[in-house]
């Protein structure tokens, strides 16, 4: 089975906005067992997205475009494919309701021309969409499958996942079985993470496991898939290997993300966390709030970003800024051991650092950062060196802050001190 994707909208084309849909939907496709053959992007305008729609309907069973199905004049997508599938657009009463209870709900006024999403191509099937206005809607198009999805992510992924998928195992089941897992791990390089499990994957590779490494700042993904009859057992031992040999740099599995890992390690041991950061201006806290059920066991925290702020808010000494400066193990520790008191935590990071581009010196370079993490029996620093650009290091120390606090939370001795 053959899946293309059409992804719609002339921002896309001119940068003003990245195109995630292409890698979100690629990747759940193919960990469903499905394969993408093909993706383009097309502007909304009519001769663009109908040759689009045309070409990928020759080649695959199953074509899926993104974007278009919105109230404004740019929203075209539904009306260029009824168009091009020959098909009038009629009005689906119930979507027409949900619209109104939409917007009476929220306590806003309707524009008129939102009624313009209730209308649908003739013969179509209306998916759902809980968290907008524009439906989803599925044809059959000389029986091929196009399915039409909404543009924003917040609507096009509960819709995907909700709706899509189901329809996709009825009607299009796998012809063997297929089995995938992923391994968050953090911590270590892409080439690193080949080396220490790929020698000793190499015979179940051979059977038939598909191996799979994805980058990002800060993470590495380990994806493993089989199909067939051996597909559990082909699974069940890669991932019993890769869980012996990368063990601590695992910190979860498919979407974890790390700070969800800490929520979680918090709310199950029934500790509480504070934050001080100065370099990383506010990220660590703003990751940690992304996680539902936070407040459970995030307190607050402080930003530090000055000097007096630290002496005042978090109690680090004068002396301590004067004789080592503010980049320092010294200060990194007032400020963890300082959050921790203030907010009466059980555990408090703390971070500084010099994010660049200036700043620097030749002893403190660009890219240097202490962080400590403070627990009522000690405070341990550790230093860390990023010489990357100012956006990359406050995600890469705020990801090394939270695997500190990680690897604590798991062991009792998990990691010693790195400072000279």
């Amino acid at each position: 089975m053959t899946i293309e994707l059409i992804n719609t909208g002339a921002e896309l084309l001119v940068g003003r906005i990245l195109n995630t849909h292409q890698q979100w939907l690629c990747r759940h496709l193919t960990d469903l067992g499905y394969e993408v053959s093909r993706q383009v992007c097309v502007p909304d305008e009519g001769s663009g997205i109908q040759a689009a729609v045309r070409e990928a309907l020759e080649r695959a069973e199953v074509v899926i475009t993104t974007g278009g199905l919105g109230p404004t004049s740019d929203d075209r997508t539904r009306d260029f494919i009824a168009k091009l599938l020959g098909r009038k657009l009629v009005l689906h009463p119930p979507t027409q309701d949900w619209i109104t209870k939409y917007f009476a709900s929220r306590k806003r006024p309707m524009p008129a021309s939102v009624q313009v999403q209730a209308m649908i191509p003739e013969g179509a099937t209306v998916l759902p969409n809980p968290n907008g206005t524009a439906p989803g809607l599925v044809i059959d198009a000389g029986g091929k499958c196009l399915i039409l999805l909404p543009g924003p992510p917040r609507e096009l992924r509960p819709m995907f996942r909700d709706s899509v998928v189901p329809l996709l195992r009825e009607k299009f089941p796998l012809a063997t079985k297929f089995l995938c897992h992923t391994f968050k791990t953090t911590g270590l390089g892409e080439s690193v993470v080949e080396e220490k499990i790929a020698p000793s994957l190499q015979p179940l590779v051979r059977q038939g496991l598909e191996i799979a490494y994805c980058a990002r700042i800060g993470e590495v993904d380990v994806r493993l898939a089989a199909r067939g009859e051996k597909a559990g057992e082909l699974l069940t031992q890669s991932k019993e290997i890769v869980t012996n040999l990368l063990g601590p740099v695992i910190f979860g599995a498919e979407d974890d993300t790390l700070e969800a890992v800490v929520i979680r390690l918090l709310t199950a041991r029934n500790k509480t966390l504070a934050v001080a950061e100065s370099c990383t201006g506010g990220y660590i806290a703003h990751r940690l709030t992304n996680v539902p059920g936070a407040s459970k066991v995030f307190l607050g925290g402080v930003l530090s970003y000055s000097n007096a702020v630290k002496q005042k808010l978090l109690g680090v000494t004068a002396e301590s800024l004067r004789r080592h400066g503010a980049v320092s193990k010294a200060v990194g520790k007032e400020m963890a051991e300082g959050a921790r008191r203030r907010l009466h935590t059980d555990y408090a990071l703390a971070v500084t650092g010099i994010a660049g581009p200036g700043g620097g010196t030749v002893k403190k370079p660009v890219g240097t950062a202490f962080i400590a993490l403070s627990e009522s029996k000690k405070t341990v620093v550790q230093l860390q060196y990023s010489p990357v650009d100012r956006e990359t290091f406050k995600f890469v120390v705020s990801q090394r802050a939270l695997d500190i606090l990680r690897n604590s939370l798991l062991t009792a001795a998990p990691f010693a001190e790195k400072v000279p």
